[in-house]
């Protein structure tokens, strides 16, 4: 599981994440909601350890995630993140971009390396780019790439930080169904998202987060049809 324990991040004077605590069961689906600046995508870049901590802990499976002795590589290894923009390497086909970490970094032979990302490739429905280049690809095709090339690694858990916010709407559609199919096989999932429907639909936990707090958390009904806090109100009002 993941458990995120009183968890202060601060940006010089600009608190950003403020006594923030909560967990994360195995095959779990957490969306969080919220503003812009609401501290959303910073506790998924605390969680991978990609930004220090000014108080409290983040542990994974029982380990701390920012303990001066943690191995955050290979710690990293068991928890695949996808950004708002793919960055993919220009230069190499959809294949090469998915084995290019299974070989530098999980030493797989080519032939190994290459039986994997075909295997996840074809699983988000890329089977017939394999020898493309991302940028003949679409912005959707693009995504569900770079949700390939994070599944390959064979993570416990995935970080999704907006994953559609950079897309056309008419794209959105097939990266949403590529998450709810990972959601339907039981993969531990949280999800940073503007997709309120999304969020209703294949969430087991929604949490709402309101200048670094979370505000407010529980099952999609409750937060989506009967909020607690005035302000979870007042922003589901504006985005519905």
């Amino acid at each position: 599981m993941i458990e995120i324990e009183h968890v202060h991040k601060s940006f010089g004077s600009l608190k950003v994440l403020d006594d923030v605590s909560l967990t994360v069961n195995t095959g779990e689906v957490l969306s969080i909601i919220g503003g812009s600046g609401s501290g959303k995508s910073t506790l998924l870049m605390c969680i991978n350890g990609l930004e220090p901590i000014q108080g409290g802990r983040i542990l994974i499976d029982g380990t701390e995630v920012h303990a001066k002795g943690t191995d955050l590589n290979a710690l990293r290894r068991n928890i695949g993140i996808v950004f708002q923009q793919w960055n993919a390497f220009p230069h190499l086909t959809v294949l090469e971009n998915v084995t290019l970490a299974l070989r530098k970094v999980l030493k797989k032979s080519r032939s190994e390396a290459e039986d994997i990302a075909v295997k996840q490739l074809k699983h988000v429905g890329l089977g017939d780019k394999l020898t493309t280049y991302p940028g003949k690809l679409s912005g959707g095709q693009q995504q569900r790439m770079a949700i390939a090339r994070a599944l390959a690694m064979s993570p416990r858990y995935m970080l999704f930080d907006e994953v559609t916010s950079a897309l056309d709407p008419q794209l959105v559609g097939e990266v949403l169904d590529t998450m709810r199919l990972l959601a339907e096989e039981g993969m531990t999932m949280i999800v940073v998202t503007h997709e309120m429907q999304f969020a209703r639909e294949v969430s087991d936990r929604v949490a709402f987060f309101n200048q670094g707090k979370m505000e407010e958390i529980g099952p999609p009904e409750q937060i989506f049809d009967a909020p607690h806090s005035d302000n979870t109100k007042k922003f589901l009002a504006n985005v519905r």
